[in-house]
């Protein structure tokens, strides 16, 4: 169970996942010790999933960002699986939700310009046979970075 400490803990963590056991104790007025415990307990229950780098996308020449909606045929369980699997195979697409309105997927996607984009939606996506339709949106600006959860 989550109380105060471990919300504080899992708000350092999110700012600065390298913190060291000593850095993370003094933020939180414990031990290292005690704070380190804490972490692998906070891991070993799962709601610590993992740690990564946070990565600048136009110094990776990935100079486009956009959002595709996605509308399916039908919910035909072997084309959804087959879709789903493509969806994972394409290492542009970063995350996928599954969603309730007229789209039925939400891809949000990287690319290295406007022609790469377009040749994964035409030539990939809409080449599927699960695929009724696309709606793409390219971010002109992210206003805001995304941001850690709530603890």
């Amino acid at each position: 169970m989550k109380d105060q400490i471990d919300s504080k803990l899992i708000t350092a963590l999110q700012q600065n996942a390298q913190a060291t056991a000593k850095e993370l104790a003094d933020m939180l007025g414990l031990s290292p010790s005690q704070a380190a415990r804490r972490r692998q307990r906070l891991e070993a229950s799962g709601v610590i999933l993992g740690y990564r780098a946070q990565l600048d996308a136009g110094a990776l020449g990935l100079g486009v960002q956009a959002f595709v909606q996605v509308q399916l045929l039908n919910h035909d369980p072997t084309l959804s699986k087959s879709f789903n699997k493509l969806i994972g195979s394409q290492p542009e697409i970063i995350s996928a939700w599954a969603m309730t309105g007229d789209a039925d997927l939400l891809l949000r996607i990287y690319s290295k310009d406007l022609a790469s984009l377009n040749t994964l939606i035409h030539d990939i996506l809409l080449a599927h046979g699960a695929v009724s339709r696309v709606h793409s949106q390219i971010v002109m600006n992210q206003i805001k970075q995304d941001a850690p959860l709530p603890a």
